[in-house]
């Protein structure tokens, strides 16, 4: 009888599928997936129509992404962080940044490699590092500041690392690497020749006084460094898909080389829209730092009245917060009960730590904020049940 691959057999289904299954059975309200409950800006729908319907952005886009949206992530690496990107040899437009990274692990990454991973990590990077025959060695942040221990991530590197994965701003802990971390980071790849892939989806979502510092600005580290992004949470535009990496073009061409095989291509018309999206004026970030500010501000508003021990995010419109002072269980049982008895979804974070340090969340549940004024009015008051 014909079976899977054993590759793909010991994933399984994520938990956001069986948290957005229960919530819907529940009519709860859903703050466990991180995308947006309201649309796109109607300006950049007007460029993606308008893109559908010029009569040459319908077929397949160039390989590497078009010339106008590698002309754009390269324009706004220069404007917002003051890196000099090849457009053309240094950016290749992937299918969102989950693809981003796939791509960069396979283009980076040999097997019998390790690649380091910070914990917790978005839920894919571990099943990139695996089907590319390497091993993941785990560096956990620990609550409740979500700071890494600096021996326990020097004790990571040998002479086995290929690759380091961070993500900053980082989901789901909405920490932000300061200076200091980075620079050590930075510093341990230099000695031991390892390419960062460094995951920013999340650039431009930050909370005063905390500012975002891309890896690849630090001094030495544009040549080693891999860089992702994508417009999905930026924009609103999570459907989409439309994600990116830059970098030194001898790194890009491995992304580039692996990417090739896994899409090909990406959406033509979105990829447009996706530049026009780019060039906004800086007042289109400024707007949307104050909207998310107001949003986490709700949202802490809601946990902290209801006996739950938020972490104030510096970034990403994720919240964790501690539940032990009110609820006797792990975080896969209170996310069950907050769902069906409470009315409110949010995702239990030990799925996204290896199993030897899984402990450090258990007692920890992200929200997302990333929802209607509306929404988040409305949870505080079912919070409430919990303190009663």
């Amino acid at each position: 009888m014909p079976k899977i691959s054993d590759r793909v057999a010991r994933f399984g289904t994520t938990i956001f599928t069986e948290i957005n299954m229960l919530a819907q059975q529940h009519n709860a309200l859903n703050f466990g997936q991180g995308k947006p409950d309201f649309d796109t800006p109607p300006e950049i729908i007007a460029a993606l129509e308008a893109a559908s319907k010029a009569g040459n952005h319908n077929q397949y886009a160039p390989g590497d992404g078009t010339p106008e949206l590698r002309q754009a992530v390269a324009a706004h690496a220069s404007r917002f962080y003051n890196l000099e990107i090849d457009p053309k040899a240094g950016v290749v437009v992937t299918a969102g940044a989950t693809e981003a990274v796939f791509s960069s692990v396979l283009g980076m990454v040999d097997k019998g490699d390790e690649v380091i991973v910070v914990e917790p990590y978005f839920d894919s990077y571990v099943p990139n590092i695996t089907m590319a025959g390497a091993t993941p060695i785990y560096v956990p942040l620990h609550p409740p500041n979500w700071t890494f221990d600096p021996d326990e991530l020097r004790k990571a590197f040998n002479t086995k690392t290929r690759a380091i994965i961070i993500n900053t701003p980082h989901n789901p802990t909405g920490r932000v690497f300061t200076l200091e971390e980075l620079t050590l980071i930075a510093n341990l790849c230099k000695e031991h020749d390892v390419v960062v892939i460094s995951d920013e989806v999340y650039e431009h979502l930050t909370f005063d006084p905390v500012r975002h510092i891309p890896m690849a600005t630090l001094p030495g580290m544009l040549e080693r460094t891999i860089t992702a992004s994508s417009m999905g949470k930026t924009f609103s535009a999570t459907g989409w898909k439309i994600g990116w990496v830059y970098g030194a073009p001898e790194l890009v061409k491995g992304v580039a080389q692996a990417h090739q095989f896994v899409t090909f291509a990406v959406n033509h018309p979105a990829q447009m829209a996706a530049a026009y999206a780019l060039n906004l004026p800086g007042t289109f970030y400024e707007d949307f730092q104050a909207m998310y500010t107001q949003k986490r501000d709700l949202m802490m508003n809601a946990l902290n009245g209801s006996g739950l021990k938020p972490f104030q995010p510096e970034g990403t419109f994720f919240v964790m917060a501690d539940f032990a002072d009110i609820f006797d269980g792990d975080d896969i049982e209170f996310a069950r009960y907050l769902t069906s008895e409470i009315g409110v979804a949010c995702i239990p974070p030990t799925f996204f730590y290896s199993t030897e340090h899984a402990h450090m969340a258990s007692t920890q549940a992200r929200f997302a904020f990333c929802k209607s004024d509306e929404m988040l009015h409305a949870v505080g008051e079912r919070l409430a049940g919990l303190v009663k």
